[in-house]
């Protein structure tokens, strides 16, 4: 029996943090489907495996902007203590330590998102690149085009000065 969620759920709950793309551990108790505690407990008794670049502990600062952003961790607001937070490396780890057919599953589904998260972060940074450099190479167009409506203003001008008169007049 696959466990459908929509990739829009997960992306949902997918924070940057310090530079990361992360989880945090209610979030994924909720979708691994049991407590946040047991989720904690669990990392707690196997720490070799999540080393400082798959998970960390949130600061209080972190934790009341979280709070501030998403009205979902309102619950958060008075607790004590600081949730953790998982990378997409942490995540694959939790599979692992939670050993069951549907954390597996799981975290299948969640690194498939960062994935794709990854994709699309890449795809924006290539296209402001291109843009950037559209930008340098058209800089000086503005003052260009400027110039040429100028030159054409002039050529719909009467000329100033003496008129040279050509061809014939007939008198009255």
């Amino acid at each position: 029996m696959p466990i459908l969620i929509p990739q829009e759920v997960i992306e949902q709950k997918i924070f940057f943090i310090r530079g990361n793309k992360v989880m945090l551990d209610r979030d994924l108790a909720e979708l691994y489907g049991v407590e946040t505690k047991y989720l904690n407990r669990q990392v707690r008794r196997n720490i070799q495996r999540f080393p400082k670049e798959s998970s960390f502990r949130l600061n209080k600062q972190e934790k009341i902007e979280l709070v501030t952003i998403c009205h979902r961790f309102k619950s958060m607001k008075h607790s004590t203590s600081l949730p953790y937070v998982f990378t997409e490396y942490g995540v694959a780890m939790l599979a692992s330590v939670l050993n069951s057919e549907r954390a597996v599953k799981i975290s299948l589904a969640i690194i498939k998102t960062f994935v794709k998260l990854r994709e699309i972060i890449y795809t924006h940074k290539e296209l402001l690149l291109r843009l950037q450099a559209l930008e340098v190479k058209y800089a000086n167009h503005d003052s260009k085009i400027i110039e040429i409506f100028k030159a054409i203003q002039q050529l719909f001008q009467s000329p100033k000065g003496s008129r040279v008169i050509t061809g014939f007049r007939i008198k009255k």
